[in-house]
């Protein structure tokens, strides 16, 4: 393999010829959310906080060594090739990294590289996906944030994602598997200047490291605004939206809504769906870059409400337009809103308890002791269903695009 290089709106492989990034996100492994574990979405460093007050650091340790082996293993690279994907982007909270300020830690950062070895293996290419920068981008629980974003009114924290950056460029330098890198998710800020700067730092320190890798760069406001963003020095870089618009409908946030949408508070079809990507392609042109839609996705109901088919309008306009793309996400634990994967783990578990009062991760520490092997083992994919009508959409927007 020769390393993808972003060339004007194209990406091309090493003979020149253009590539379409297909893949699927890998949410909730190196970066765990609530909402994948059936719970509450608060930070992941409040759970783990509140774990090892109940049990201990030392079983901390021993509940994140096991789920990181068993959320995510070789197998579910090889279900991802199988739908035909070519791509995996790898979220990844910056603690898998920095273990102090300054301070980078190979231990935990052996996940990535088996990532990269499975991906490698199923002839597949990696995203890394910085999802959590120290201090957060935004205030949201994605971030592993207290409800601040921190990154941008602290140059510590600044200046250590920076270094962040440079020491996974030079770790990787040399990896062809590696499309590229995400250089920061959904950043939420009133100060494009610092945004700007920000983005112009980071590639700076990728740069002193490694000249090889396609730099992913997402707008602000959740990557839904990429005008804001300046030209950058850089003949390597693409632009990174995030879509998952009408949100009421995506994340089931208001139940009943059927697509396409079409009464009066709520209207969305596959046309608005076209303009609304126009303004991206716009740009695109424009500024002669390539978009790589780095999340897209909808909480499936069984087809019920037709959130395959918004999937397949939405897939057949990223085609058209030649955005590349990676959907969010490929599994979760079955819940009742946000866009919760190709697979879901449908079971009502101790540890899942849907009716609560605590559900989800909010019950592990009262019954990992006596469930622990239960609950690893429910981890597994193969305990998972696949919701068929997502599968098949993605497939086919794949072949479509073939």
């Amino acid at each position: 393999m020769k390393f993808l290089r972003a060339k004007g709106a194209n990406i091309v492989d090493g003979k020149g010829n253009t590539v379409s990034l297909r893949g699927l996100n890998l949410g909730g492994w190196l970066m765990m959310e609530g909402y994948f574990m059936h719970a509450p979405n608060f930070a992941e460093q409040l759970f783990k906080r509140s774990f090892a007050k109940a049990l201990g650091d030392k079983a901390l340790s021993e509940f994140e060594n096991a789920f990181r082996g068993s959320f995510i293993t070789e197998k579910d690279f090889k279900r991802v090739m199988e739908l035909g994907c070519n791509s995996i982007r790898l979220p990844i909270d910056y603690r898998i990294v920095e273990t102090k300020p300054g301070v980078f830690k190979g231990n935990e950062v052996r996940y990535i590289d088996s990532a990269i070895n499975w991906a490698k293996k199923y002839g597949m290419s990696v995203i890394l996906d910085l999802h959590a920068a120290p201090g957060a981008q935004n205030h949201d629980w994605h971030s592993n944030s207290l409800g601040k974003a921190g990154l941008w009114n602290n140059k510590s924290y600044q200046n250590r994602t920076y270094a962040i950056w440079e020491y996974l460029a030079d770790r990787y330098r040399d990896e062809t598997a590696i499309a590229g890198y995400d250089l920061l998710n959904e950043a939420v800020t009133d100060d494009i200047k610092l945004l700007n700067d920000f983005y112009k730092n980071t590639i700076k320190a990728v740069r002193r490291a490694d000249k090889n890798h396609i730099l992913f760069i997402e707008g602000n406001k959740w990557a839904t605004n990429i005008e804001c963003l300046d030209r950058f020095d850089d003949d390597n870089y693409a632009l990174s939206i995030h879509n998952y618009e009408p949100l009421q409908f995506t994340f089931n946030l208001t139940p009943g809504l059927k697509y396409p949408l079409k009464d009066k508070n709520h209207f969305w079809d596959k046309d608005v769906t076209k303009r609304h990507l126009a303004k991206f392609k716009a740009i695109s042109d424009q500024r002669k870059l390539h978009i790589y839609v780095g999340e897209f996705g909808v909480h499936y109901r069984d087809g019920h409400y037709n959130e395959h088919i918004w999937l397949k309008d939405v897939l057949k306009e990223f085609n058209s337009l030649g955005f590349s793309w990676s959907y969010w996400t490929f599994k979760a634990i079955k819940n009742f809103c946000f866009p919760d994967g190709v697979y879901s783990y449908y079971e009502n578990s101790p540890w899942v308890n849907r009716q609560g009062p605590k559900s989800g991760w909010e019950t592990y520490s009262a019954i990992w002791i006596k469930h622990k092997e239960e609950i690893i083992s429910s981890w597994d994919t193969g305990n998972f269903t696949l919701n068929q009508l997502i599968a098949e959409a993605i497939k086919n927007g794949i072949q479509d695009n073939n």
